[in-house]
């Protein structure tokens, strides 16, 4: 289950996400203080108790994390049952421990301290939204994801061409707004570094945005793996969209020109009142992703939902 730590969230009507963890260290049995070592010219090296401390330390995060996973899905799956809008959830705010992994995600990928420089082909503050369509389409879809996120990866799998094909015929335009909680729940910076790309990929054009969005998720490595924080990675899947491996593009996203811009589209995202990814709406009403018994929507059905919404035959 994903967590976007930076405010309490009621959690949106959904189908499955992911996790987050910290933890404090564990005591020693009875609340007994570690041995000091026995040696004084070892005095630098971790004790037995001390090394069994640390292991236990590891597994108690481990362990809370598989915790928050378990407990996720099953919130998602009364919340499916429930009819919801958004494939995943996340969960209320973290505590104080989770405070110094949350700045750093808000602060964005290394990098974003720079100057801030927004991609062409974008709009709003801070030029953080990226649309895909037709500007005068008559309604907007708005789509929340975060490039880690796994289901966001099945949505795109299983509607990704339904839903482009609606905004190519014209019935809506497509808003992108993206997020990078994951990096917090998650540790590593991949939804950061892909979020940046995915910037440099807009100044090149839309289209080669939106192409580029599409090979990342059909590429997304394991959600714990932080694959997309290599950005050498992130420059072989450019290789997939022609044209968009340009000198301009291989620079900006080994240098992190757009860093402090995917800064900005995360905390627009926090900001958004949206608490889970995916989360679709169509001119600011969700769209239900998954039927009343939970199971997702086909790409027929969802087509069908979409075009009656907009008043399209």
């Amino acid at each position: 289950m994903s967590k976007n730590p930076t405010r309490p969230a009621v959690p949106n009507p959904a189908v499955p996400n992911l996790a987050d963890a910290r933890s404090s260290a564990p005591g020693t049995p009875g609340g007994a203080r570690p041995l000091p070592p026995q040696n004084p010219h070892h005095a630098s090296l971790p004790t037995a108790r001390e090394r069994i401390q640390e292991a236990h330390r590891r597994e108690a995060r481990s362990a809370r994390t598989r915790r928050r996973i378990v407990v996720g899905a099953a919130i998602v799956a009364v919340l499916a049952l429930a009819g919801g809008t958004a494939l995943a959830i996340s969960t209320a705010g973290g505590g104080a421990e989770d405070a110094p992994a949350a700045a750093g995600a808000r602060a964005g990928t290394a990098g974003s301290a720079g100057p801030l420089v927004v991609p062409a082909n974008t709009s709003g503050p801070d030029g953080t939204v990226i649309t895909y369509g037709k500007p005068d389409a008559a309604h907007t879809l708005q789509v929340f994801e975060d490039f880690r996120c796994p289901v966001c990866k099945t949505f795109e799998k299983a509607h990704g061409k339904a839903v482009q094909q609606l905004a190519d015929d014209g019935t809506y335009k497509i808003e992108y707004h993206l997020a990078a909680f994951l990096d917090v729940n998650l540790g590593g910076r991949g939804s950061r570094t892909a979020l940046a790309a995915a910037g440099a990929a807009a100044n090149e054009g839309v289209d080669k945005f939106k192409q580029f969005h599409d090979v990342l998720y059909a590429n997304q490595p394991e959600e714990r793996v932080d694959g997309f924080g290599d950005v050498n990675r992130i420059l072989a899947l450019a290789e997939q969209v022609p044209g968009l491996k340009t000198e301009a593009f291989t620079k900006a996203v080994t240098e992190g020109t757009y860093a402090p811009w995917a800064a900005k589209v995360a905390e627009a995202f926090n900001s958004s009142g949206v608490t889970g990814t995916p989360t679709v709406k169509l001119d600011g009403k969700p769209v239900k992703l998954a039927d009343d018994s939970g199971r997702p929507l086909t790409a027929d059905q969802l087509t069908t939902q979409l075009k009656q919404a907009a008043g399209a035959r």
